[in-house]
């Protein structure tokens, strides 16, 4: 028995849903878990449906065959093999605390991903990610040689097959170019003050201004600096009583858990990108285990 994810987006009609599950149940599929969203100002539809093939159906033959259906709907849509866990490329520069926590993450199974590689402009997490088994990348980036290293990154993109780019606390601005060619297959982390508390030290800056919540945000990356369509956030209360090294300490903390949620939704193909924003569905109760564990 093999389990698929098909996503959906089209313009919102009647006899959507009812097409869809006609299509896989006349396939012989049984539907376990099903999300959609109308979305009234744009008047796009959006649907992730998890289904089941008994008869052990190959995914090539599952999307051809629903192509008359999209056809008749103007559907752009997607199957996936549910149990193929996502190539992963990892990126990172001298703040570790995201690498260590996803590293964890998918050593445990919670975060089930192909790391096919770790990419750093420095060598502080060399070993680290040699130790786990996995490629480790040095390439170094200057103002003279920016577009000489995004060559070579694009390079090992395509060479291990990358599906994803997460920046793990990558401090290097990536090119307008490179942003459009992997739009939306690139995810960044930063703390939520932005665009306040720019520049150094935000977390003490913040301390100064008196801050009473602290987050972080994950976004998709785009041409405009961390203004990329929001895919995960959260915060953590602080009090007068505490120092900026505690605002540090508690914002690595929302930042490495903001980051993995982004990341669990992007490989589950439960997040749309929509317009400026982003449609996420949330990972069902009865879901949630066998998606945590691939």
């Amino acid at each position: 028995m093999k389990t698929y994810v098909l996503t959906v987006t089209c313009q919102s009609a009647r006899g959507i849903v009812a097409a869809i599950s006609g299509y896989l149940a006349g396939r012989g599929c049984n539907i376990a878990d099903s999300s959609q969203f109308d979305d009234f100002e744009t008047g796009k539809f959006f649907m992730r449906v998890s289904f089941r093939s008994e008869e052990g159906i190959p995914m090539q033959d599952l999307h051809d065959g629903f192509k008359p259906v999209a056809d008749t709907f103007g559907m752009a849509y997607e199957i996936y093999d549910a149990d193929r866990p996502m190539k992963v490329l990892l990126m990172v520069s001298r703040f570790g605390h995201c690498l260590n926590d996803l590293l964890y993450r998918w050593r445990i199974g919670a975060l089930p991903i192909d790391i096919v590689g770790v990419v750093s402009n420095h060598f502080d997490y060399q070993k680290l990610v040699v130790n786990h088994d996995i490629p480790f990348h040095h390439i170094k980036v200057t103002k003279e040689n920016k577009p000489q290293a995004e060559a070579q990154l694009l390079d090992l993109v395509e060479q291990s097959g990358t599906e994803l780019v997460v920046l793990a606390r990558y401090m290097q601005i990536l090119s307008d170019t490179l942003c459009r060619k992997m739009s939306g297959k690139i995810i960044n982390i930063h703390h939520s003050f932005l665009p306040s508390f720019k520049g150094a030290n935000p977390y003490k800056q913040a301390y100064e201004r008196g801050v009473k919540l602290i987050g972080a945000t994950a976004h998709y990356v785009t041409a405009d600096l961390d203004e990329g369509p929001i895919i995960e956030q959260d915060t953590a209360r602080v009090t007068h009583a505490q120092s900026p090294d505690d605002y540090v300490s508690l914002g690595r903390d929302v930042e490495s858990q903001v980051l993995a949620r982004a990341i669990h939704a992007h490989i589950h193909h439960r997040t749309f990108i929509n317009g400026n924003r982003t449609v996420v569905f949330p990972a069902s109760p009865g879901s949630y285990a066998s998606e945590r564990m691939g």
